[in-house]
């Protein structure tokens, strides 16, 4: 049987998945990508999510390679800022992203070595690594959490879900006898660069409060 590497299936993986969404991702539909039968990718990989985290883990550690420039001087709040709007960068490059990574299994323990500067930052203002952990949780939390909301609106190619079509949502509301509700409500689906810096500005700034 005809072995193939880790890198052609992740990458054909990544392919299928803006093709074809999470749900309708296949070892047999990668390897007919591949031109090859789908027992050749058993030996490397024991089920769909098997490759599922090899394929999250691809995602984050081309994300996480930008975070190795992060100078000694940098501000903790300007390099968490970074990691925060890298990550959903990342994630909102393929359809699905972020449900793929979502409680996916990373296995590239190299990922870890590539926190070391951010977290120096955090040591140099006075955090103690569980502070830090801490703030860099709840931003992967919610980068993950605003993404998955995000992508359920808007695919990668920049069409909008149907079902979220601005003009019909508008008039839904309308008749809503709320208004604060229905203004909030006109805000959910849009604008989502604004809210999400927003958003990040608002966990940085809450820890910066906690640490001084």
């Amino acid at each position: 049987m005809t072995k193939v590497g880790r890198e052609p299936v992740v990458q054909a993986g990544l392919k299928l998945l803006n093709e074809v969404g999470l749900e309708g991702l296949t070892l047999r539909a990668i390897a007919a990508e591949l031109g090859v039968r789908a027992p050749t990718l058993y030996w490397r990989f024991k089920n769909k999510q098997d490759l599922i985290d090899e394929m999250a883990t691809q995602v984050i550690t081309d994300w996480s390679a930008g975070m190795n420039d992060i100078p000694a001087e940098m501000a903790w709040q300007e390099a968490t800022e970074r990691f925060g709007t890298g990550m959903r960068a990342a994630l909102l490059r393929y359809r699905d992203g972020a449900r793929m990574v979502a409680g996916s299994f990373l296995t590239d323990n190299g990922l870890y070595g590539r926190m070391e500067a951010v977290l120096g930052l955090y040591e140099q203002a006075g955090f103690s690594l569980s502070e830090a952990a801490a703030c860099l949780g709840t931003v992967y939390a919610y980068v993950i959490g605003f993404a998955i909301e995000e992508q359920a609106v808007i695919a990668p190619s920049g069409e909008r879900n149907p079902q979220y079509d601005l003009a019909k949502r508008e008039e839904r509301l309308s008749k809503t006898p709320y208004p604060r509700a229905r203004q909030v409500g006109a805000m959910l689906f849009d604008g989502y660069d604004a809210r999400f810096a927003r958003g990040l500005r608002a966990i940085i700034d809450g820890f910066a409060a906690a640490n001084s």
